[in-house]
């Protein structure tokens, strides 16, 4: 299973669609949210897209017409579950210490958060971590990201993709 994992795009809707149209074969996207006015027009320039994609809502979001989950639990294949929220609501600015606490209490093994415009993929205590930054304003001093996850029988296999 290949899913594409974006995040704060605020705006920067070029970058939504080219990622989108270059892993249009991939199984899921998920989008961590303040994007929505950027999903909005996705959908309606790709409808195709609408239904590969969960969206969150992010602090930015107001309208909230597509994103509406402030934080998703989603099973996988091979026993595997993904614990996402936007971040804001779970202070991630301070630490990723409250986000891990609430995936291991939905008994998610996968943590996807954004907010921060910081990129982050690790593993941690069985948890993999994971922020894919910003596609549009990054503020680690790397370029503009996205993650990609491959999730297989024999593993889960997270990368930071920069653009």
């Amino acid at each position: 299973m290949k899913i594409i994992i974006i995040s704060d795009t605020h705006g920067g809707y070029k970058a939504l669609h080219e990622v989108t149209l270059l892993h249009k074969h991939a199984d899921m996207f998920i989008h961590l949210g303040d994007g929505e006015k950027d999903l909005y027009q996705l959908f309606q320039n790709e409808p195709w897209a609408k239904q590969k994609y969960q969206c969150l809502t992010g602090n930015c979001d107001y309208r909230k017409e597509i994103a509406t989950y402030q934080t998703l639990t989603l099973d996988l294949p091979y026993g595997h579950k993904i614990f996402a929220a936007h971040g804001d609501l779970l202070s991630v600015k301070y630490g990723t210490a409250r986000i891990v606490y609430e995936a291991k209490q939905h008994h998610a093994d996968i943590v996807l958060y954004g907010h921060t415009h910081v990129s982050d993929c690790r593993y941690e205590d069985g948890i993999y971590i994971i922020n894919p930054g910003s596609l549009s304003i990054p503020r680690d001093g790397k370029k503009p990201s996205y993650a990609l996850m491959d999730i297989s029988e024999k593993g889960i296999l997270p990368n930071l993709v920069f653009v």
